[in-house]
């Protein structure tokens, strides 16, 4: 891990572009000398002529008084080291560049060496003591060999520090990016967030993909960069060979790959899951791609959570459907009126400007309109004719009865059901029933599973009635405006009349 500590590393702040003349002083080790003498600079650049340190050489700074000092130590924040005279300008000039660094500076990771030609002008005790410098010299006794010595000690507790500083910005970085991916709940989401916090996270802006590893051509689901018109297609198409294994070698075996100016990773769990991929990373060190492998733990964990998510509310789809489904079975209605019913809904929702969740929810819950109809004898239920006025009593007791099944589920489909079971017959100018609600005191649920269902029911052919064409309901629809229905609800389907034939076409009886 020769340079696997140096302060390049990628996880630290973002860098700014630069020549290759500015990249080479980077990779050298900056050294500030700090002497009102110019003998002092001379010398100690002799002596340190041919000083490397971890494959790196130095690259000399000069000032020649504590101000100059300052200003140069302001230029050069990723200084290594300062060789600092004690007496200048003053006899305690160097003692207050010392302190201006810690404090006003705010540079904790340079090593301050003190050098002083009168030992007895800042005592050696009262300074380390008072002062945060790292090592107090006489400048006779630094000779050539003490130096070497000097500086290296110096260097390795720079390099450390610095990479230490920069590990935990690092790790702060895949902190933050693994509590975004956490909060995101769907896979699409999560598949565009992971590249998304990644790139950010290696500093990259580089081209990324994300591909599904249960396809043998791992097709492209999400992509960036260069990758980006090849969405839907096979990797084979997009990346060269190289790439290519090395996706199918993380799919494989489900660990992450650094390498080759490729970071690949795997993104799943038990229950499946893709390989994603970023280019340009390039000089990753060791500690890097440990943090980042930090970061593919979380991802994988979140993968999970919302793989079994998704398990959770399909088995409520189903487990609502079915239910549905027993009230249609005993009421001998059409097979697909809950599926219309459901999408006619989120239609509606979507055009009254409810936010996605809300509509989804509403998409869920309408199949549950008529579940009270489970409580309604068949002799009543199923009555070829008209009821009477106790049978019509008995009928209206369904949106009570569908209420009082589902009020107390804790489970926002199943609250939203209650709610539509038992409002779906309020009319608009509070001539319905159970309870004669009117205008906006009916929960927009309600006013929305009341449309869906009309309309479908009109369209279907009853136990009690033959279909009715859509121009027939379109009038009944005109005429119930404002008095049964909301007059906005209506607009809205009148408007988009086409997307609702499409659908009864795409769920015939």
């Amino acid at each position: 891990m020769t340079d696997l500590l140096q302060d390049e590393i990628l996880f630290a702040d973002d860098a700014t572009e630069t020549t290759s003349q500015d990249t080479a002083e980077q990779s050298a080790w900056k050294v500030l000398i700090v002497d009102d003498e110019d003998e002092v600079h001379r010398v100690t650049r002799l002596a340190l002529d041919s000083f490397y340190f971890a494959d790196r050489p130095l690259q000399f700074l000069s000032a020649y008084s504590g101000a100059e000092a300052k200003q140069l130590v302001a230029a050069h924040p990723d200084a290594a080291v300062v060789l600092l005279d004690v007496v200048m300008e003053s006899d305690d000039a160097g003692l207050d560049v010392a302190r201006w660094i810690r404090e006003e500076g705010d540079n904790q990771a340079v090593r301050i060496v003190l050098r002083t030609g009168q030992p007895g002008q800042a005592p050696e005790r009262s300074v380390i003591r008072d002062f945060d410098i790292n090592d107090y010299k006489e400048k006779t006794e630094l000779t050539a060999q003490k130096l070497f010595t000097l500086m290296h000690s110096c260097l390795r507790s720079h390099r450390d520090i610095v990479a230490l500083a920069a590990n935990k910005r690092g790790l702060e970085k895949v902190i933050d990016a693994s509590a975004n991916i956490f909060e995101l709940h769907s896979m699409e989401k999560f598949t565009e967030g992971v590249i998304e916090q990644l790139t950010s996270l290696l500093g990259l802006g580089e081209s990324a993909l994300y591909c599904d590893s249960s396809d043998d051509n791992f097709c492209l689901v999400r992509a960036t960069g260069a990758f980006s018109d090849y969405v839907g297609r096979p990797a084979t198409e997009a990346v060269d060979a190289l790439a290519l294994t090395a996706l199918r070698s993380v799919a494989r075996e489900q660990k992450s790959q650094c390498g080759d100016g490729l970071f690949t990773g795997f993104c799943g769990g038990a229950s499946g899951g893709g390989v994603f991929q970023v280019t340009g990373a390039n000089n990753l060190s060791e500690i890097d791609c440990h943090l980042i492998e930090l970061f593919c733990r979380n991802v994988n964990i979140a993968f999970e959570n919302i793989h079994l998510k998704d398990e959770i509310e399909d088995t409520q789809k189903e487990i609502v459907f079915r239910l549905g489904g027993a009230v249609e079975t005993r009421s001998r209605e059409t097979g697909n009126h809950l599926k219309r019913v459901s999408e006619y809904a989120h239609i509606l929702a979507r055009g009254y400007g409810l936010n996605n969740a809300d509509a989804e929810i509403v998409r869920l819950a309408a199949p549950l309109h008529d579940v009270g109809k489970v409580g309604i004898p068949d002799h009543v239920l199923n009555k070829p004719g008209k009821l009477d006025s106790a049978e019509w009593e008995i009928m209206q007791s369904h949106a009570t009865l569908g209420h009082d099944m589902l009020k107390d589920s804790k489970r926002p489909v199943l609250r939203a059901g209650a709610i539509i079971a038992h409002e779906h017959h309020e009319h608009w100018n509070g001539g319905g029933y159970p309870n004669g609600k009117a205008g906006e005191d009916i929960h927009i649920y309600g006013r929305i599973s009341a449309l869906a269902d009309v309309f479908d029911a009109l369209g279907s052919r009853r136990c009690y009635k033959e279909p009715w064409e859509i121009d027939e309901i379109l009038d009944h629809l005109r005429a119930q405006r404002g008095k049964q229905f909301e007059p906005t609800l209506v607009d809205i389907l009148m408007s988009r009349i086409a997307e609702f034939a499409a659908l009864r076409e795409s769920f015939p009886d």
